[in-house]
């Protein structure tokens, strides 16, 4: 005797496991798109911190060598 009120237990548990299958997909693929973003955003700034420190290095290396010529006894 069916009342009608019969529960898919199995249907049920299989939509859960495809919805967190889907979650844990959805959370990989942000992890993945935040690093491939910090990646491109690292790339150019390791660029432009390598020519400050070689463009510092130069303007030290230039006020050292304007120092030494100043202080060196001319003959």
């Amino acid at each position: 005797m069916s009342n009608g009120s019969n529960i898919d237990v199995s249907g049920a548990i299989n939509t859960l496991t495809e919805t967190f299958g889907k979650l844990f997909q959805m959370q990989v693929d942000v992890a993945n798109n935040v690093l491939k973003a910090m990646a491109d955003v690292a790339e150019p700034l390791g660029k432009t911190a390598t020519d400050l420190v070689s463009n510092f290095a130069g303007a030290a290396t230039q006020v050292l060598q304007s120092v030494s010529s100043a202080i060196a006894p001319k003959k």
